[in-house]
């Protein structure tokens, strides 16, 4: 039997693998003004059952946000945040029903981006990654990779891997 957490990965490996193949092509992603809403850590472990909110875990967060940032600037995104009263009861922008993409379009943006991490143990955690277009709500670009390591490293290479290979996989020259 699969566990929810890897039907949701599943599902989002094949919705980036249905867009790539729907021929949204490199080209028809120009870079242009987003709104950035971070990224949701969703602990679906026991251990956080157990011994709650770590603050290495929050940390981590934290700088993987900026270094995804960081990285998504470099390709020409300009990144905007979100106002805190707009976001306030959305628990998870990734699964809110649009309300991303309404606030993205209210800000004048042309995306909206967001990604998560599922942490499944201490070893295997997930990152995920959307690019959502803010005027229609059509998901441009997903994916999910799976890291190995609860570590800042491992993080860093995970999205690092996942937007090079799988979000913007057209850009390389082969």
């Amino acid at each position: 039997m699969i566990a929810r957490h890897h039907i949701r990965a599943l599902a989002l490996v094949a919705a980036s693998l249905a867009v790539s193949a729907g021929g949204v092509a490199a080209q028809d992603l120009p870079p242009g003004k987003a709104t950035w809403f971070g990224i949701h850590y969703i602990d679906s472990s026991t251990e956080g059952d157990i011994n709650g909110v770590r603050q290495d875990e929050t940390d981590r967060i934290a700088m993987t946000e900026e270094y995804v940032a960081g990285l998504l600037s470099e390709r020409g995104f300009t990144l905007t945040e979100p106002d805190p009263a707009a976001t306030a009861r959305i628990r998870n922008p990734a699964h809110s029903n649009g309300a991303d993409t309404r606030i993205a379009a209210d800000m004048g943006s042309r995306y909206a981006i967001m990604g998560e991490v599922q942490k499944t143990s201490n070893l295997i955690q997930s990152v995920n990654l959307r690019i959502r277009d803010a005027e229609t709500g059509q998901t441009l670009r997903a994916g999910a990779v799976d890291i190995r390591g609860n570590t800042d490293d491992a993080f860093r290479r995970g999205y690092r891997y996942l937007l090079k290979n799988v979000i913007f996989r057209e850009d390389k020259k082969e």
